[in-house]
């Protein structure tokens, strides 16, 4: 079978001093490689022949160890997604918006570490959610307009990536455990077509401490990736899923290629391929966009 394999560095010199080692450690591994394609800076993709995908990935995974690199190994055929389904928090911005909230409030140390157990499969994420945003009571609404404005920032390459994919005639969904409030102003600065996330109440122009039901976690975010990819006619398999966090693993399990950004370590063991190190635009030389394809402002 025909595979691609995808280098993304930070460091251009590092991606390129890495392809003779991992073509030794593939024909260690029965692969053949051909000659690299340039991509971009510090991106190279590689047609590998091999008669299995897991020895190539386990071969790779060893090849660069302890080096700068995200690596992405998988089938030639259909690596060009047409819908990229994304988390928000600590993926396509750089914070977990209701730690942030919780800093207004003061409570973001008890709020912080519920969410990072939360994250890492630990806790149950409907009741971890409810406790945190049970702590937000009374804080006034007009703290969630400061906490984006002070707080929200797109990740390095976010932007890039939407458009680009959105350019190319793929959908873009934004799908949180957070809150609509910042996904919607996420999605329209970033250019994602549509979002989903939960709802904090509100009464007297203060948050109640309740957030709507039902709660939107991992099971609903599986959900949302297969009624967007049903609406528009093709199966998961022609999706991109991307998340750091325990409540994206279903649907980067389901996905044709489901990737871990800057994740905990239950959602990297999982995923096709993990972002460590390049930014966001690592998920478009993946599907083999090239630099120039890119979309930028």
């Amino acid at each position: 079978m025909q595979l691609a394999l995808t280098l993304v560095s930070p460091t251009p010199d590092a991606a390129q001093a890495a392809i003779g080692p991992i073509t030794t450690a593939l024909a260690g591994a029965r692969a053949r490689v051909k000659e690299p394609r340039v991509l971009g800076p510090g991106a190279f993709d590689l047609a590998v022949e091999a008669e299995a995908i897991a020895p190539v990935r386990i071969a790779v995974a060893n090849a660069l160890e302890g080096l700068p690199i995200d690596a992405c190994v998988q089938h030639w055929n259909g690596r060009r997604k047409r819908l990229l389904i994304a988390d928000m928090d600590s993926t396509i911005i750089g914070c977990e918006c209701i730690d942030e909230l919780a800093d207004f409030a003061g409570v973001k140390d008890k709020v912080s570490e519920i969410t990072e157990r939360a994250m890492r499969g630990e806790l149950d994420f409907e009741s971890a959610l409810r406790e945190r945003v049970a702590m937000l009571k009374g804080l006034s609404v007009d703290v969630l307009q400061r906490c984006y404005d002070e707080r929200v920032k797109l990740n390095p390459g976010a932007r890039t990536l939407v458009r680009t994919m959105t350019a190319n005639g793929a959908g873009a969904f934004l799908v949180s455990g957070g809150f609509t409030f910042f996904t919607a102003r996420v999605a329209e600065a970033a250019g994602f077509q549509a979002n989903r996330a939960n709802t904090l109440i509100e009464a007297a122009g203060l948050l109640t401490g309740e957030v709507g039901a039902p709660i939107l976690g991992r099971e609903a975010k599986l959900a949302a990736l297969r009624e967007e990819t049903a609406a528009a006619g093709f199966t998961p398999t022609e999706a991109l899923a991307v998340g750091d966090g325990a409540n994206d693993l279903a649907m980067i399990d389901e996905a044709g290629l489901g990737v871990a950004y800057r994740a905990k370590p239950i959602v990297a063991a999982e995923a096709d391929a993990k972002v460590d190190f390049a930014d966001l635009t690592a998920l478009l030389y993946f599907q083999g966009y090239t630099a120039a394809d890119f979309v930028t402002d």
